[in-house]
């Protein structure tokens, strides 16, 4: 008998045992370029990224001048190891601010992974009507992979608003609550030639920045001179717990001849967006009565007074103190000149007393043990920049294990929402060169300068 595989070795393979071969060939290449790809990168770069999105607030009906708010929330893995940079954009007809809020820590679970969020809120005003694209915002940041801290950036995505045609008349002043207030300093209808009379004008109203609070008209007075005063304006003030914005206006008129006059009414118009419509607030004209300058009594004297020749006694007594009144005003100016010479010799030694490392030292340790964990972190980011360090990482690297794990502490009660805690006093000790152990960090990539033989 005759073996099977002596009798097929000489023949061609079969159609369906090559295709067996040709899968099977296959899939072990698929699985050799799998591990292959496992053991060039692991498996912290397929970790979690940072992410971003925006919503746009106040979505209804929009007029030109009305402030609305996009919300921006950026979410990390794990926690914060730098605060999220959170940038101005461009908007065309636009005027685009981020006010000066207390962020709002957030946390969220996505696909099983815990990420660490902080919201902000931009503020943009349109000033015309039409479309808007509020472009992409990329937010740079820091956060921790496997301990390590890794920069990335996080976008969010493009949004759009439409802005409806303003109100007649041309109000470029949208807000809520209005408020339009005078007062004067003294009353106007008891005035004297060459007195001055302050008129104050208060606007307050909400949903607005005290900048885009519009100016009032104020006109002119018949008669009166009039100078008005570089307007004051101020943001997140509490009222009845309501938070308003103020502009506040000063007018001088003076007096300059008697007669009665009138400084006139003023109408300020604003859109109530409330009401969805314009209303006018009106502060009335107020009458002003000036009266002639008032002679100041007294006692005429002699027409012809007779001069007498003073006594001897009495001209020495006049010398005497003309000789002393020369010598006060000569010591009072020996005296400024030797005030003003110790004044500037202090006040330098000061400077070099402050500016001086035992100084500086002193002032960063007693931030850390007594502020807040914030400020401390601020605090220790201007010291590295003093010593030469492009990041607080990098120095506290630099320095000691210790440091290095107090600092991560820091940042984790800081930016991680979870709670963290750091140690004062040893990080005090540490930071400023008292408390230094012997664990420093990894070698130096540099060869030793002299290396031994």
């Amino acid at each position: 008998m005759r073996n099977v595989d002596e009798e097929h070795s000489g023949k061609p393979d079969r159609p369906v045992d090559a295709e067996i071969r040709h899968r099977t060939a296959g899939g072990i290449a698929v699985r050799i370029v799998w591990l292959t790809l496992l053991l060039l990168f692991p498996l912290k770069a397929f970790s979690a990224e940072p992410y971003a999105r925006a919503v746009l607030e106040d979505g209804g009906k929009i007029v030109p001048g009305q402030q609305i708010h996009v919300t921006v929330d950026v979410f990390a893995p794990n926690f914060f190891t730098s605060p999220p940079q959170f940038p101005l954009f461009e908007l065309p007809n636009a005027l685009v601010t981020l006010p000066e809020e207390r962020s709002v820590n957030l946390n969220e679970t996505a696909a099983g992974i815990q990420y660490s969020g902080i919201r902000r809120r931009y503020a943009i005003v349109p000033q015309i009507a039409g479309d808007y694209h509020v472009p992409v915002i990329a937010i740079e940041l820091g956060y921790s992979v496997d301990g390590e801290t890794v920069r990335g950036v996080a976008k969010t995505a493009a949004l759009s608003f439409t802005v409806e045609g303003g109100p007649a008349g041309g109000t470029t002043f949208a807000a809520r609550n209005v408020t339009v207030d005078q007062a004067f300093d003294r009353p106007p209808a008891s005035l004297k030639v060459g007195d001055a009379v302050v008129r104050t004008i208060t606007i307050t109203a909400e949903n607005t920045q005290a900048v885009i609070i519009a100016p009032s008209k104020p006109g002119a007075a018949t008669g009166l001179k009039q100078y008005a005063k570089a307007a004051k304006t101020q943001d997140g003030i509490e009222i009845d717990r309501r938070v308003v914005s103020r502009r506040t206006e000063a007018l001088v008129y003076t007096a300059t001849t008697e007669g009665s006059y009138s400084i006139p009414a003023i109408d300020y118009p604003w859109f109530d967006l409330e009401r969805h419509e314009t209303v006018v607030a009106h502060l009335p004209a107020t009458d002003v009565t000036v009266m002639a300058e008032t002679a100041v009594a007294g006692i005429a004297p002699d027409a012809e007074p007779e001069r007498a020749r003073l006594p001897f006694e009495q001209r020495r007594r006049v010398m005497l103190w003309i000789g002393l009144f020369l010598a006060a005003v000569a010591a009072a100016w020996a005296l400024w000149r030797f005030a003003k010479a110790s004044t500037r010799w202090f006040v330098a030694i000061w400077k070099d007393i402050a500016a001086s490392r035992p100084n500086r030292i002193r002032l960063l340790r007693r931030a850390i043990l007594h502020e807040s964990p914030a400020e401390v972190y601020k605090k220790l980011q201007a010291w590295s920049h003093e010593e030469g360090f492009r990041t607080l990482e990098m120095w506290a690297q630099s320095k000691d294990l210790d440091l290095a794990r107090h600092l991560r502490g820091l940042e984790a009660l800081l930016y991680s929402g979870h709670g963290g805690d750091f140690d004062r006093k040893r990080l005090a000790r540490l930071a400023t060169g008292e408390g230094a152990t012997s664990t420093q960090l990894a070698h130096s990539v540099l060869p030793p300068l002299n290396p031994a033989s």
